[in-house]
């Protein structure tokens, strides 16, 4: 029907502009089109009612993107009568207590009362390019030098009172690629009748209308506002879908993924952890987490679990939500992260109040977390040393076994001898098969005439022990993988996508996750499960054998982009474990150098750079910092990897879509190219002119195009293999072939 409607106005429109004209005389036909103010009249209309819907459509695309910002309002961490809350940042006052951590935006300007290596990044305020210390002294007169202000927007970790409030994408290159095609030939189409109509005998001025004629009927005018509605309404769909899209271009981009570099926890998982198992006394415990710890499998009073849970609950910055006195302990809310908020519930429950445990040994200095040293230290002042102060430290395992030198056993303390090592590996990889994140726990007390009360801790250039400590035992969290993410799994190796897993996990815990998620599928071993089977080294097995493969963080540190080249390309199913964050951008690098579309999902302050690189950025809403929210292209609203499957999914769907779009909007070229090819030649009446051209293609031609936006996916949509970029054009021969061959006649 829309073809016969738009046939039909093409009629009426010819029957007005050239039923009149007498073929006796060329000139009778033309003199509706030959003034010689016309062609730049028509021109001029074409530039301004393009523009004008353009703008009006950008504006509209523009104003629903920022609404889109507010799906995701910057939150802010404020200490109010003694309990942290978690509030909108527009909703601090002066006043407040806030407190920041590693790669959130500061939610005003802040005068800082306590920091632990706080560092800002004064860039956009004073230019300076490295990050700028903080701390409580004050320095200087002006507030931008001082070291204890930090301004609102800038990044840091600290504690302060508030003072005042206040690449180019796959879909860019291919409208590109379309436009240089489309404008080759009308360039060429409209030269020749140029050349054509002067040879014929006509002037220079018909030749001309006939170029600006041909050149109009062949450029689709509606194209921008096509390409931009199409993306709009996809945006919007895909919000309401969870994946919030801060940049139109990266839905298609989405959907030519080839590669997805997934973190574990949050995005495979629930980022719901809760104590399991422990070890101590050389031996593996369960957890009790009952109200009531009636399954209590241990006993409670071995000086050894006290020490261990004093070390869970010290080193340890998650706290209890306030107004929750009420709530079962397993089911109140906690400000913090989802590993410390499970040892603090575990501790609550078996040992009573942490927050008493923590007043009795008040902190006095603290390293926090990061992924480079890979465990978090504090020390305090215990109520059982009056004059001393003990280290306490978690962190990896293995790390922390490195600066141990002594063991806990039944209370004391014995040398960490080659057995006892042997029975912490063998119990670190019974808990990691598990599919448990595994943490280790140590400590250590200060001699007292070396650090007495009031003893200045340095923590930039650390002037205390922090080897040679006391390992006492180890504390394995559970975190259930996501409900859908092995049927989103399933849906991208059917969809020809490559899923990596990147996680800072042991690679024993990352594997079994993996496996039970369909990374790694049922049947696929890697090297050492083929080691283990065929009772061989290691560094017998052929590494092509394995389709599966694990990659330890330490070992990728020391590979060239050769030997990484080679694992991506002959593996299908890979994880890496004990990843950094930088490593993260040296796993994008080489997918990238393989020719794949990446995205990658992150939600550290780390994680920024290979956001940033990824052909698309895709950051946690829930538990990403405001640094990696900045960086990234999408935001996953509820932090799961079956909303990115959604988003790969809505991205096709637009690609094909927008296929649709450009071959409907080129159907028309060839009937409105024909009638000044026959006016030429044959000297029949010219029934359109350029203004009936520019009316058909911004009347008729725009509203269908954009209503294939609309058009449900196809069944086989995540069926196919991704799209190649080089190969696998926008517009190519086949679509060119058929709306100007086929249609088009």
């Amino acid at each position: 029907s829309i073809p016969l409607l738009r046939g039909l106005l093409r009629l009426k429109g010819g029957a007005r502009g050239g039923g009149g004209a007498s073929s006796k005389k060329r000139e009778t036909g033309l003199s509706l089109y030959t003034s010689p103010e016309r062609p730049f009249k028509t021109k001029g209309r074409v530039v301004i009612v393009t523009g004008c819907f353009s703008y009006y459509q950008e504006a509209k695309s523009s104003k629903i993107m920022d609404s889109f910002k507010n799906m995701v309002p910057q939150q802010a961490l404020v200490i109010r009568e003694g309990e942290k809350i978690q509030i909108n940042a527009e909703g601090v006052v002066v006043g407040d207590l806030v407190e920041v951590k590693g790669g959130d935006r500061v939610p005003a300007d802040l005068r800082i009362i306590s920091s632990h290596g706080c560092k800002v990044d004064n860039s956009s305020l004073t230019g300076e390019s490295e990050p700028q210390t903080r701390s409580p002294e004050f320095t200087h007169e002006n507030p931008l030098e001082t070291r204890n202000i930090c301004f609102f927007s800038t990044n840091c970790t600290a504690r302060g009172i508030v003072i005042s409030s206040v690449g180019r994408p796959p879909s860019a290159m291919e409208i590109e690629h379309f436009i240089r095609i489309i404008t080759g030939v009308a360039v060429f189409l409209g030269l020749s009748f140029f050349i054509l109509s002067l040879i014929l005998g006509y002037t220079w001025l018909e030749a001309v209308i006939f170029l600006i004629g041909i050149i109009v009927a062949n450029v689709p005018e509606g194209l921008l506002a096509t390409v931009t509605v199409c993306l709009t309404l996809t945006a919007k769909r895909m919000a309401r879908k969870n994946c919030l899209v801060k940049n139109l271009e990266a839905v298609e981009t989405l959907g030519s993924t080839s590669t997805i570099c997934s973190d574990k926890t949050g995005t495979l998982t629930q980022n719901r952890m809760t104590v399991a198992h422990m070890w101590f006394d050389n031996q593996i415990h369960e957890a009790d987490t009952t109200e009531d710890q009636s399954g209590a499998t241990f006993d409670k009073r071995s000086p050894t679990w006290t020490a261990l849970a004093r070390i869970a609950g010290l080193c340890n910055r998650a706290v209890f939500k306030g107004g929750q006195e009420n709530i079962p302990i397993s089911k109140k809310d906690t400000a913090g992260d989802a590993s410390e908020s499970a040892l603090l519930k575990c501790i609550e429950l078996s040992c009573g109040c942490v927050k008493k445990m923590r007043d009795k040994s008040p902190k006095v200095t603290e390293i926090p977390f990061n992924s480079t040293n890979k465990y978090q230290l504090s020390i305090h002042e215990p109520e059982d040393r009056p004059n001393g102060h003990v280290l306490v430290m978690k962190g990896a395992p293995e790390r922390i076994l490195d600066r141990c030198s002594t063991i806990l056993l039944q209370g004391q303390e014995a040398p960490l001898d080659e057995e006892m090592r042997d029975a912490f590996q063998n119990a670190y990889l019974e808990l990691g098969g598990l599919g448990e994140r595994v943490l280790g726990f140590c400590h250590y007390y200060l001699p007292e005439d070396q650090f007495p009360r009031g003893f200045k801790f340095d923590v930039d250039e650390v002037n205390f022990p922090i080897n040679n400590l006391c390992f006492v035992g180890l504390m394995s969290m559970i975190d259930p993988p996501r409900a859908a993410v092995p049927d989103a799994v399933g849906k991208c190796r059917s969809a020809g996508i490559k899923v990596i897993m990147v996680t800072g996990d042991h690679p024993i815990t990352a594997k079994a996750i993996a496996k039970g998620v369909g990374i790694i599928s049922e049947g696929n071993e890697t090297v050492e499960d083929i080691a283990d089977r065929l009772n061989i080294p290691v560094n017998q097995v052929n590494p092509r054998e394995a389709k599966a493969c694990v990659v330890h963080g330490s070992d990728l540190k020391d590979m060239n982009a050769e030997i990484l080249d080679e694992i991506l390309k002959n593996h299908t199913e890979i994880v890496f474990a004990r990843t950094s964050p930088q490593q993260m951008l040296i796993i994008v690098e080489g997918c990238q150098r393989q020719g794949a579309i990446v995205a990658v999902t992150g939600d550290g302050v780390n994680d920024s750079p290979a956001l940033k690189k990824a052909d698309i950025g895709i950051a946690m809403g829930i538990s990403g910092s405001d640094v990696s929210k900045q960086a990234a292209d999408m935001i996953l609203l509820d932090d799961n990897f079956a909303s990115i499957v959604t988003g790969v999914e809505e991205g096709r769907l637009i690609f094909d879509n927008l296929k649709k779009s450009i071959a409907y909007t080129l159907t028309s070229n060839i009937p409105e190219i024909t009638p000044f090819l026959l006016f030429i030649i044959a000297n029949i009446p010219l029934p359109l002119g350029t203004v009936t051209i520019l009316c058909i293609d911004l009347g008729t031609d725009m509203v269908p195009a954009i209503s294939l936006a609309y058009e449900a996916a196809e069944s086989d949509i995540m069926k196919r293999q991704p799209r190649n970029p080089k190969t696998d054009k926008l517009v190519n021969e086949r679509l060119i072939s058929t709306a100007y061959g086929q249609i088009g006649e």
